[in-house]
């Protein structure tokens, strides 16, 4: 093996990374509201989750094509470059993770890329076109159109059923959820799975593996398939208890019209090739769904501080991304991409380590996030029952 193939290597090693945080990341995107109104078992829930998202990645790579030559020039990328995009988007992802934050892992990897080809190669190497309208302009609208939609939706809903008992409206609308959390999953794998493809065909042009403009091969596909799959069978418990419980409490009619939202509004990005957040999709969906039903109560504040937390993501993982770039420019070649991934696998284990305390709670999220006092005590992530 060449040292370039070694570094082409540990570039797709650290992209599946990427795209199994994207997976247990992103889970309550699609399952959270159905745990929350015990529309489905939380191991049944990740369960489903994974295997549609499996599905979902093999529906479409219209997605993939926008990350792999819509975004930058692919002549000033090198496989350093792509390797500290993924850097500053892993980095960004894990630390959201572990504050159970439900950030955008789409716009962590594409702030990692757009940093590190701008400390590579300067602004001009950044398709500032492209990436306004696939990836700034759809996270500006989508909140506020999937969350009309889940208004409207969660409006009629309890409109058209006003006359049903409250028992059997809710037995209803927990197997409506089923439906509606599985086509979020498949959604999902359609969209999020597809950002890594782009960027692992983004390293294989730069090795000159492929052709510029070269559709993703069949073996990254299944390989970015499999790894958020797994991810998302791990499941991201600190998100579901912050996107699920956070917000408001969610009826099973609000749960099913915000499912049904998210979907329809990521699988038509999808068709159009847009790098849409998930993340950002769902919480509209949700806050919609709050403010469809009367008498519903939305922490706002909340919501707040996950707005800042997307404003925040693409600026911070692109810079932690430059810095990735020239640090391991600094050291140079191939060692500087086994330093910068050496440090990387044990800040992930840190990370990981660190996720055994207990995680942020809805009741204490403000205060945990501002440091002021220490999250109460949660149950461990890997239990059967999720309490709030």
């Amino acid at each position: 093996m060449t040292g370039n193939d070694a570094v082409l290597a540990l570039v797709v090693a650290t992209a599946l990374g990427f795209d199994f945080t994207n997976g247990f990341h992103d889970t309550g995107n699609a399952m959270a509201t159905s745990i929350v109104t015990e529309a489905l078992r939380p191991r049944v829930a990740v369960a489903v989750s994974a295997v549609l998202n499996l599905v979902g990645a093999f529906l479409s790579t219209a997605v993939a094509a926008t990350i792999a030559g819509g975004l930058v020039d692919s002549g000033g990328v090198t496989l350093t470059v792509v390797f500290a995009g993924l850097v500053g988007g892993i980095l960004w992802n894990l630390t959201t993770w572990f504050l159970g934050i439900p950030s955008s892992s789409s716009h962590a990897l594409i702030g990692g890329v757009v940093g590190a080809t701008m400390a590579a190669a300067g602004a001009s190497a950044v398709k500032w076109q492209g990436l306004v309208s696939k990836v700034i302009v759809p996270a500006a609208l989508s909140p506020f159109i999937a969350g009309t939609v889940a208004a409207i939706g969660t409006y009629l809903v309890y409109r058209l059923t006003r006359g049903v008992p409250e028992r059997p409206r809710g037995r209803g609308f927990r197997l409506g959820q089923v439906g509606s959390a599985s086509m979020v999953s498949l959604a999902h794998g359609t969209n999020d799975a597809q950002k890594t493809m782009g960027v692992i065909t983004l390293a294989l042009i730069a090795n000159g593996t492929l052709d510029t403009g070269a559709r993703s091969p069949t073996w990254v596909i299944a390989s970015c398939a499999t790894a958020i799959a797994l991810g998302t069978y791990l499941g991201g418990w600190r998100v579901i208890r912050a996107l699920g419980k956070g917000l408001l409490e969610i009826e099973p009619p609000q749960g099913m019209a915000a499912e049904s939202a998210s979907a329809a509004v990521i699988l038509s990005s999808t068709d159009f090739g847009y790098s849409l957040s998930t993340t950002h999709v769902a919480t509209g969906s949700i806050l919609g769904s709050g403010v469809g039903r009367k008498g519903a109560v939305v922490r706002w504040h909340i919501a707040r501080r996950m707005a800042v937390a997307w404003l925040s993501t693409l600026p911070t993982s692109a810079v932690v991304g430059a810095a990735a770039y020239w640090a391991a420019h600094w050291i140079g070649g191939t060692p500087g991409i086994v330093v910068i991934f050496i440090a990387l696998v044990l800040a992930s284990i840190a990370f990981f380590a660190a996720s055994r305390h207990p995680a942020v709670t809805p009741e204490n999220v403000n205060a945990a996030w501002t440091g002021s006092v220490a999250p109460a005590p949660a149950p461990a992530p890997d239990t059967e029952k999720v309490t709030w």
